[in-house]
């Protein structure tokens, strides 16, 4: 059994035996990595079928703490340096690679063992065997990736342009935004996606979001983040494959991204909760569609949590839909302040009430300390004996 997170592999041995204990659990199997981490559990094993591991999976599939992860692809497959492996190997979490398609035929809760060579066993047969991935491994393989970003650079550079010539008049001249009902002209919004530690940086926003109170935009899980903090969104974006029903029932105003020729897969879903929405085609991402959508509205100032920044991130979602995202940021433009810049600059306003009522509270809590002394409790006497000499002496003043 998997005990120790810190360490890469471990093998015990049984008791009064030579031969190592393998390690192995129950699998829970599903291709798209965000859709099995909603029913993944510590000691279960992880099956995948994730090329390029990145590192919004690989940190969502740490936080469900698995005995390990098996995928049927290779984690790395040297496009770019993808960030997925060296974190779940940091994190001390087995993971064994370029299984092949036939590890994905195991049966939901059919337990597996997994022998330190890389080969998988249901009961006594053969299912599939892979590598392990280990540090020095993957440090081989982010090498050799290293030298394949130049093609990748080509192609999103080619990306992006494609997207710009489809693209112009939503991006230049805001045609085929959604008409909503959510003021946005003059306010602040702040837009929160599922990205790297969109959790904390929500988190260290509290004040900002409780003084200025802006309009809060959940991109599909984004929306759960902000339920998890006690605060309502009030619009949420996406393609509804990640988010609550409890999120699209909380009084948000919904609007369901589609593709540019109007397939929406997500209609379905709000349909069937009986949720009303619009519906937003673009080519692109959903926080594209998120940003478009507020900067067109009007909004003067755009805060983003765990949105993509830097071309890795960009690359590391592994689309061609992220060269929309470099666009839609060069349109925002100024108005866009990344979460971490806005945590570290804000201050949170005190009010004079609430300066007064901290003062009050520092005297009152001074006091009874020093009633509570000898010292304290003598002051406290000669003090009422001046003031009730004080109060006679009025009446003898004006009489």
């Amino acid at each position: 059994m998997w005990d120790d997170r810190k360490v890469s592999w471990m093998f015990r041995r049984r008791s009064g035996s030579t031969e190592p204990d393998v390690l192995g659990g129950p699998v829970r199997i599903d291709s798209r990595t965000k859709n099995l981490t909603k029913r993944l559990s510590g000691g279960d094993v992880a099956i995948i079928d994730h090329e390029d591991l990145d590192r919004v999976s690989a940190e969502a599939l740490v936080a469900c703490a698995p005995a390990a992860v098996l995928n049927a692809a290779k984690s790395t497959s040297g496009r770019y340096p993808n960030l997925g492996p060296g974190i779940l190997l940091d994190a001390g979490i087995p993971l064994i690679d370029d299984l092949g398609s036939q590890i994905m035929d195991l049966r939901e809760g059919d337990r597996v063992r997994i022998e330190e060579t890389g080969s998988v066993y249901r009961g006594g047969d053969l299912i599939a065997e892979g590598t392990r991935q280990t540090s020095a491994l993957n440090e081989a393989n982010m090498e050799a990736a290293r030298d394949g970003i130049a093609v990748q650079l080509s192609a999103f550079a080619h990306n992006t342009m494609s997207y710009l010539e489809r693209e112009q008049d939503l991006i230049l001249n805001s045609v085929g935004i959604p008409d909503v009902r959510t003021r946005f002209d003059g306010r602040q919004v702040l837009i929160v996606v599922r990205g790297y530690h969109y959790k904390d940086d929500l988190q260290s926003l509290r004040a900002y979001i409780r003084d200025y109170r802006p309009v809060l935009v959940g991109v599909d899980g984004g929306a759960d983040a902000m339920l998890e903090l006690g605060l309502r969104p009030d619009v949420i974006v996406g393609d509804m494959d990640s988010v609550s029903d409890t999120a699209l029932n909380c009084g948000a105003e919904i609007i369901v991204h589609a593709y540019r020729d109007g397939r929406a897969p997500g209609v379905k879903r709000v349909e069937d909760l009986g949720v009303p929405y619009l519906v937003f085609p673009m080519t692109g991402t959903s926080e594209d569609a998120a940003m478009i959508l507020a900067d067109s509205k009007g909004a003067n100032l755009i805060v983003a949590v765990g949105t993509h920044s830097s071309l890795i991130e960009f690359l590391d979602k592994g689309r061609e839909g992220m060269a929309s995202t470099f666009l839609t940021r060069l349109k925002v433009g100024g108005r866009l302040i990344d979460a971490k810049g806005a945590s570290q600059l804000y201050q949170s306003r005190i009010s004079t009430w609430q300066l007064l009522a901290l003062v009050i509270a520092g005297v009152v809590a001074m006091s009874a300390a020093i009633a509570s002394t000898e010292v304290g409790q003598t002051a406290w006497g000669l003090a009422q004996a001046w003031f009730l000499d004080l109060w006679n002496w009025f009446p003898r003043l004006f009489g």
